[in-house]
């Protein structure tokens, strides 16, 4: 499990296209400093497992089904990615419940320079709209954010100048594609409440 407290701004060294897959290497000091094969490393707010580690890179494999409900199939060598390691049993909870589990992707429409932060709007699959609520939380590439105002096809939210400075955020302008992930605990209760219907 993440939290979306993004630990370092990596970038991709290399792309091997498989047959139904790709192989990303990544580079990221911080989050393999204690990798090895098997561990999870969440890249843009998809949970990837550790292949191979060498230095300070990691290897991992993405399937079809992964590239295509994520933005990482967009991803060349070059790219910035946002990366955090699982959360450890004794850490500190600094953001919100994070799967890694991409529930689809959004486009950035709109940015809004202020003094001390930026409103950014993000458009949204409209399967997605329910579960995201005004001061609810979404985690967008990674990112654990609070929803400020939650429309039927978008959502913006407030970028802090250390979001913006250390996250892929702050460079993604209009029309860029970012990973969207809801709040579990929501679809839980969706689920929870249409099986209770259904027996009545």
């Amino acid at each position: 499990m993440f939290t979306g407290i993004v630990e370092e701004l990596g970038e991709v060294t290399a792309v091997e296209a498989l047959a139904d897959a790709s192989r990303f290497r990544v580079r990221g000091p911080v989050v393999t400093r204690d990798a090895k094969h098997g561990d999870s490393i969440a890249v843009n707010g998809v949970c990837l497992t550790v292949v191979e580690r060498e230095g300070d890179e990691f290897t991992a494999d993405v399937m079809a089904e992964t590239l295509k409900r994520s933005g990482l199939g967009a991803l060349t060598v070059g790219s910035r990615v946002n990366l955090e390691r699982p959360m450890a049993a004794d850490g500190r909870f600094g953001g919100h419940i994070v799967q890694g589990h991409v529930d689809g992707t959004g486009t950035i429409t709109e940015r809004t320079p202020s003094d001390n932060w930026e409103v950014v709007e993000i458009s949204l699959p409209a399967a997605l709209a329910r579960y995201v609520v005004e001061k609810g939380s979404v985690t967008v590439d990674g990112v654990s954010l609070t929803v400020v105002e939650a429309g039927a096809e978008h959502f913006t939210v407030s970028l802090i100048p250390t979001t913006l400075a250390l996250t892929t955020l702050g460079h993604k302008q209009p029309g860029d594609p970012v990973n969207l992930e809801v709040d579990v605990i929501a679809k839980y209760v969706e689920r929870l409440l249409g099986a209770r219907e259904a027996t009545r």
